[in-house]
């Protein structure tokens, strides 16, 4: 119809719910990052020292994701979500197939699924899809 103006489309996200998923969010970031330099503390409390400059970058390269996620940055959410459902999978599958020689195999399997729930999470939890959403907004100069 010419000349009708439709009403602008209503906001992706309930603000109320966006501000509920503020601490929901962090969790889930946090986790991440912890489940990622788990393995490189535990190698530390052990007493390996090799490569730790390449851990090191490759835990500053996670936080500085992590924390474009949290800033509203829609490339990092997708780069974080690839890169934790490849890894969980990946991660699955060593800890399935280490799992039958040693019972650390399926601790290795746990972590896998860890991932892909917290990846889930992002993208699945109403809470922090529509506080991720809020940010998106703000970020690209629309109002919530």
């Amino acid at each position: 119809m010419r000349g009708v103006s439709a009403p602008p489309p209503a906001s992706p996200f309930d603000p109320a719910l966006a501000e509920a998923g503020r601490v929901p969010t962090l969790a889930v970031l946090v986790s991440l990052f912890g489940l990622t330099v788990l393995p490189f503390l535990a190698g530390l409390l052990q007493g390996q020292t090799e490569g730790i400059l390449r851990e090191l970058i490759y835990a500053a390269g996670t936080a500085f994701l992590l924390s474009m996620v949290w800033r509203g940055s829609v490339w990092a959410w997708r780069l974080t979500l690839s890169f934790g459902m490849l890894a969980g999978f990946l991660v699955f599958i060593v800890g399935m197939l280490a799992g039958s020689a040693s019972w650390r195999g399926w601790i290795v399997s746990l972590a896998g699924v860890g991932y892909l729930l917290l990846c889930t999470a992002l993208v699945g939890t109403p809470s922090i899809r529509a506080f991720l959403d809020s940010r998106w907004a703000q970020r690209s100069g629309r109002r919530a």
